[in-house]
This record gives C-alpha cells, sequence and structure tokens, in this order.
C-alpha cells in the first residue's frame, strides 16, 4: 500500500497564488460596486456576480462587507509601504535622488490604483474604530521613506531646516491628488509631466540655496 506523503511545497505554493488570486479577484470587483453604488449600498450578491464567484466563496475569504472595505484599504497602502523603499534604494545614496525616486513611485502606485484611492478617502469613516487606527498606522508607516529622506537631506545640509513631519505628508497630498483630481489632472498631464512638475515645484520649496545648482537637473 502506498503511503500518504505530504503536500510538496509546489502544491503549497500553488495553492497560495490561487487564493491570492481569488482575494485579488474580490477586491477588484469590491472597487468596482463600491464605486458605483457606495459601500452601505453594496449588497453580497452585487459583489459575487462583478467578481464571478458565488457568495459563499467570498465568505471563505472575508468576515463580511467591512472586511472587504478594510482588505481594500489595507491592500493599497501596503502597495506604498512595501514598494517605495526599494524604488528608493535603487536610487542610490543621495537623499534627494532618494526622495525623488520615491516621490515618483508614490504616483506611479496611486495611478495603477486610482478607484481605491478615491474609495480609500470617500469609506475610510466607515471602518470600526480598530480598523480606522489600523488605517492610521499604515499610512504613517507608508510616510516613513519619504521622511527618513528629507531627515538624511536636511541632516547633509542638502534640504532647508523645515517641518519634515508636514513636508512628507504634503507630498503624500500631491500624489493622493492625481487620483482625487484625476478629472482635472488627465486632461491635462500625463502621469510622468504631472510627476515631474510636481517634483519641481518640491524641490524648489525643500532645497537650500547652496544646493539648488547641484540638483539643477532635477528642477529645471
Amino acid at each position: 500500500m502506498a503511503k500518504d506523503t505530504p503536500a510538496l511545497p509546489l502544491d503549497e505554493a500553488v495553492r497560495a497564488v490561487r487564493v491570492s488570486s481569488r482575494r485579488r479577484q474580490v477586491l477588484d470587483a469590491a472597487v468596482t460596486v463600491m464605486q458605483r453604488t457606495g459601500f452601505h449600498q453594496m449588497s453580497m450578491q452585487a459583489l459575487a456576480d462583478e467578481a464571478q464567484v458565488s457568495v459563499g466563496l467570498i465568505y471563505k475569504y472575508f468576515g463580511g462587507k467591512e472586511d472587504i472595505l478594510l482588505a481594500t484599504i489595507v491592500e493599497i497602502l501596503d502597495a506604498f509601504r512595501d514598494q517605495l523603499e526599494p524604488a528608493m534604494d535603487a536610487a542610490g545614496t543621495d537623499p534627494v535622488e532618494r526622495l525623488v525616486a520615491g516621490f515618483r513611485r508614490y504616483v506611479e502606485i496611486v495611478d495603477e490604483n486610482l478607484d481605491a484611492v478615491v474609495l480609500t478617502y470617500r469609506e475610510s469613516r466607515t471602518l470600526d474604530q480598530d480598523g480606522r487606527e489600523r488605517i492610521k498606522e499604515l499610512e504613517v508607516a507608508t510616510s516613513k521613506p519619504l521622511h527618513d529622506a528629507l531627515d538624511a537631506a536636511i541632516a547633509a545640509g542638502i534640504a532647508s531646516d523645515l517641518d519634515v513631519d508636514l513636508t512628507t505628508f504634503d507630498m503624500m497630498m500631491l500624489a493622493h491628488g492625481w487620483a482625487l483630481k484625476h478629472w482635472h489632472f488627465a486632461a491635462r498631464y500625463t502621469v510622468d509631466q504631472y510627476i515631474t512638475a510636481q517634483t519641481r515645484f518640491i524641490l524648489r520649496t525643500v532645497l537650500s540655496d547652496r544646493s539648488a545648482d547641484t540638483y539643477r537637473h532635477l528642477t529645471e
């Protein structure tokens, strides 16, 4: 008689990918439905129809509508948290180049998730207290790479002595603006043009006078 053997790591990996794909499918559908109806009017049946899955499968992955909303918001914040630092590391050690690379990637992620970013602003107040606290913690975590680059630029005398926390969140708001006012900006700029224009604005604000010439290629 053949002996039972443990599941192969490859089998486990395939299952994990399948689960991740199903969750992604449901979350993408949730963004579409909530954009159309709002969170409170979204029914699980409408979500299932949009995702082309059963209601039962949705409940296999999520406890209910609020879990789906939270997961949707967390996913976009996780993307900011996980992708900014690698993009900045690829730019090297210069704090200004790192800041520029981080801001660029931030806006690119916004551009890749326009509806989800708008949804985050519109519906996050619907979450319970624990959910809102988690979102706040993740927002602070997403700001850290930009915050650290600004700190380093000030320490090196490259940037003016400014309010790092305020400036970091100003940069995040400029990035979010590509989604929140996309109806306006997209008619005037490509995403690359928007990034370039906002980068010039940021650097002209933060660079010290003695550093302006060094980074003129980024400000003109």
